[in-house]
């Protein structure tokens, strides 16, 4: 609770930033069924919209990043909530898709500059020892951001189909103007505008993606694309594959969603590490790539509503145990000096999941309606068949003890 209440209530603001921007990150998802037919747009475009937002994220983040070195964390969180504001104001107005890109690219602005701000934040203002428990708090956040923003979306919709774009829209202004307020900067005046020098073995994120391409641990890299891939495939085309199929309307798909989240949620605060600690993080891999990939095959058989929602359900808590498992599984494979640069390509290869996930589902959808879930189903099936023979290999203490010499 001091941490929370510390500087004006510093952390309960740093949440209520994250949350807000990753909700509205979710709100277009039960809605999107309704804009491809309001604006006569196909599945490839709905696609790109979703990746758009996250390759202008990945793109600027870093750049976002060095900025609130500079100029402060104060400004570029503000300025990440205007942006955003802007973002969500634009795509409530939207009449045409070319607007409709060019909100979720400001959006995706937006959320590069208030998420690594964000954590820098919370990095100047908490101790080695709090440190943890902080960026725990970020992160609780962001998740509840993501579980809230399809459902609250497909609810306000009930109200008008842009309404909920509006709402986020004034959510983060007013947030915006308080943060301004109350919010104190967490960087000495003295401190501003002195960035230390980039390490000169510091490499582009290219070069950083090619150089992981060698490391013993690149499979549990590639599981983490895979598994964004599979995610964003299957959630992109959600809302359009219930609404074409069974006539599902946005309050329906968000309900799926949101108890999908929901449930998966609990299960990672309850048995999660019971789980991870009864079976050992390589059968939970293999068993969650098995299951998630079975399950969104047999999405394309099931009919009705709670069957949709069962499926769904199981898929969101295959995932949801598989992220953290393999998470746990690099960061144990990591030596002490790389556990940064494997928890920044973990973010990268995430990013390049959430990028390529949505374009290729589109493209697909507008193919055939039940082609992204056939393609998502097989690419994690395959995965899980690697995961058998690799499992053994990325466990192996020779590998990291090579590794650290």
């Amino acid at each position: 609770m001091k941490l929370l209440l510390r500087n004006r209530g510093a952390m309960l603001l740093l949440m209520l930033n994250i949350f807000l921007a990753f909700t509205g990150i979710g709100l277009v998802v039960p809605i999107m069924p309704t804009y491809m037919n309001e604006l006569g747009i196909g599945g490839s475009i709905v696609g790109l919209l979703v990746a758009a937002f996250s390759l202008t994220q990945l793109i600027l983040s870093p750049f976002a990043g060095g900025v609130s070195d500079r100029m402060g964390r104060k400004k570029i969180i503000v300025g990440g909530l205007v942006v955003f504001a802007l973002s969500e104001l634009l795509f409530g107005l939207a009449e045409s898709s070319w607007l409709l890109f060019a909100s979720r690219m400001l959006g995706g602005a937006g959320a590069a500059m208030i998420m690594p701000a964000v954590m820098a934040y919370v990095a100047d203002t908490t101790s080695m020892e709090e440190r943890a428990k902080g960026m725990g708090l970020i992160n609780a956040a962001i998740t509840t951001g993501f579980i809230i923003g399809p459902g609250l979306g497909g609810y306000l919709a009930e109200l008008g189909i842009r309404v909920p774009f509006f709402a986020a829209a004034g959510a983060a202004a007013f947030v915006a103007v308080m943060t301004l307020i109350v919010l104190p900067e967490s960087r000495l005046t003295a401190q501003l505008g002195i960035v230390k020098p980039m390490q000169e073995n510091k490499d582009r994120l290219i070069s950083q993606l090619v150089r992981s391409y060698r490391e013993p641990y690149f499979f549990g890299l590639l599981i983490v694309f895979v598994l964004s891939f599979g995610l964003a495939n299957y959630e992109t085309v959600f809302g359009l594959f219930v609404d074409h199929k069974f006539g599902f309307t946005p309050k329906d798909i968000a309900f799926v969603i949101t108890f999908g989240s929901i449930s998966g949620a609990v299960i990672q605060v309850t048995v999660f590490s019971w789980i991870l600690n009864r079976f050992g993080e390589n059968k939970v891999i293999s068993a969650s790539l098995l299951i998630s990939g079975l399950s969104i095959f047999l999405t394309l058989f099931v009919h009705g509503y709670w069957a949709i929602v069962t499926v769904t359900f199981i898929v969101f808590l295959a995932m949801d145990i598989l992220r953290p498992a393999v998470g746990t599984q690099l960061s144990k494979m990591a030596v002490e000096s790389q556990q940064g640069f494997v928890m920044g390509m973990n973010s990268a290869y995430t990013s390049l999941g959430n990028i390529a996930g949505p374009i290729v589902a589109g493209v697909l959808f507008d193919l055939d309606i039940n082609f992204p879930y056939a393609v998502a189903a097989l690419v994690l099936v395959l995965c899980f068949l690697l995961s058998l023979g690799s499992g053994k290999r990325m466990s192996r203490p020779d590998l990291q003890a090579n590794h650290s010499d």
